[in-house]
């Protein structure tokens, strides 16, 4: 473990000499991540933000957003996809937070520990590992590393995790791999290197700037 520790601050300090320190958009209130981390399964950022631009404008509260009737939720958040699904199960959120807080206010998250946290927010149908660790991670500052599909690929062929370990366990492996300091920025730029190098179908391996740390290629020579 201590060597694959160490690899993965090489692949971490490697991708921000080649990425630069990442920022992603301002940071969003714990329940409107939340409700945007929902609308962004299964989609990309631009219909997530389309779908979740559009609710807002239909019904400008959350609390108008949990009584509405579900066809007009169902009918804003269209663009991001599987609407049929996604407005039911975001309904139900809200409505089971605020019958055990009183409120649509997450800021209490902050002051927990970060199991306790993660665990509050997983409990809610809908509400996965990812879900959790994106609301804390980017909303609340804690220390969560989110594991999206291009993060799981890109660490399966990076060697950061074993090769038959699932999405779930990737989460709470590679929060014991990366240092928590460095989950935004890691988080963020294995994102980028899926997305424009390492792909699902292709990985561009010589333009790969962790070329050098990466396992992969040593199975495809």
């Amino acid at each position: 473990m201590k060597n694959l520790k160490s690899r993965a601050v090489k692949i971490h300090n490697t991708l921000l000499q080649a990425f630069g320190e990442p920022i992603w958009r301002n940071p969003l209130p714990a329940i409107d991540e939340l409700v945007s981390t929902i609308l962004s399964q299964n989609t990309n950022d631009v219909n997530r933000d389309r779908g979740f631009n559009a609710l807002r404008a239909k019904l400008p509260t959350w609390e108008s957003v949990r009584d509405a009737n579900v066809e007009d939720v169902i009918a804003a958040i269209r663009p991001a996809g599987l609407a049929n699904q996604k407005g039911p199960r975001i309904q139900q959120v809200l409505r089971a937070i605020t019958e055990e807080r009183g409120s649509l206010n997450l800021d209490f998250l902050a002051g927990l520990p970060v199991e306790e946290a993660r665990a509050w927010l997983t409990k809610f149908n809908g509400v996965g590992p990812k879900t959790a660790a994106i609301v804390l991670c980017f909303s609340l500052n804690m220390p969560a590393f989110p594991v999206d599909t291009h993060i799981y690929r890109v660490s399966g062929r990076t060697g950061l995790r074993p090769e038959k370990m699932t999405v779930e366990q990737a989460h709470p492996h590679l929060e014991s791999v990366f240092p928590p300091e460095t989950y935004y920025a890691a988080h963020l730029n294995l994102i980028r290197l899926g997305r424009e190098i390492c792909g699902a179908r292709k990985p561009n391996c010589p333009k790969c700037p962790i070329n050098k740390l990466c396992e992969y290629k040593e199975k495809t020579k």
